[in-house]
């Protein structure tokens, strides 16, 4: 797995999937995953995008086998734009389309608006709205808990509603168990203040085709109050599916990608 070094306290890892022919040059589709999850997270969408494009699938910092960040790490949805930024400053990509996943799904949404030059096209997946009510007054009590009781076991109380219920039991485990090997110290800091980041300024300023993924009993909000928050963004659509699940990324994982290598094909180089 490579590694880049964009600051001098983060050694991001990385993969770049493949698989078009040699002698096209594609498109490149940047993945940002999920609080407590890392590039692995997209291991059901790569067959459905690297086919067609170039797609590059990061560990966020502090994630994954990138460097673990200290508690009193200053997060800021910029300094994370930013990361991403360099990391396809280094693989020499100007423009690109973004996809991202829950809390991933607030960071693209951010960077679209803030980096406009940079991206093609949005698509965000079971992500949250642009600002989560009470989120902020959780997050002393979900701290006590990764110091008690560690990530793992906060993944295990809340999967249900991540995954829905028809997701697999062994399917539950490793979801459970891939959260589970977040830091605590990089949890602790990140739900402190990315998890309650207020992008809502952001949604008008985003000028690219947008796509925005949900199911119908997601628990992160109702289809009424997603789209609610949808339509504040020029030039997007909304697309439901059918469940219960919140990660709509990883139980929809065939349906989702299928869905936005034809919003990407239909957004092809889109100024």
């Amino acid at each position: 797995m490579p590694t880049f070094q964009p600051t001098t306290d983060l050694a991001m890892h990385y993969e770049v999937d493949d698989f078009t022919d040699p002698w096209h040059h594609p498109e490149t589709i940047l993945l940002l995953h999920g609080n407590a999850e890392s590039g692995a997270a997209w291991y059901g969408w790569v067959p459905h995008l690297a086919r067609h494009y170039r797609v590059v699938r990061p560990d966020m910092r502090g994630f994954g086998a990138s460097t673990p960040m200290p508690r009193d790490f200053p997060w800021t949805v910029d300094r994370l734009i930013e990361d991403f930024v360099s990391l396809m400053d280094r693989l020499g990509e100007r423009r690109f389309h973004l996809v991202g996943a829950k809390i991933g799904g607030t960071i693209a949404r951010a960077f679209a608006a803030r980096r406009p030059e940079r991206v093609v096209s949005l698509t965000v997946v079971g992500t949250p709205p642009p600002m989560r009510e009470g989120a902020a007054e959780r997050t002393p009590e979900l701290a006590d808990e990764f110091e008690t009781k560690g990530v793992e076991h906060w993944a295990r109380r809340t999967m249900a509603g991540r995954l829905g219920s028809d997701f697999s039991p062994a399917g539950f485990e490793w979801w459970i168990k891939l959260m589970g090997r977040t830091a605590v110290s990089t949890q602790i800091g990140f739900m402190r203040t990315i998890a309650c980041a207020d992008i809502r300024a952001d949604l008008p300023k985003i000028g690219c085709p947008t796509l925005v993924i949900t199911t119908d009993g997601s628990g992160l909000a109702s289809v009424d109050q997603t789209r609610a928050w949808q339509q504040q963004i020029p030039q997007s659509s909304l697309l439901v599916l059918p469940g219960n699940s919140y990660h709509v990324a990883a139980s929809h994982a065939a349906r989702c990608s299928e869905a936005t290598v034809d919003f990407i094909g239909r957004n092809s180089g889109a100024e």
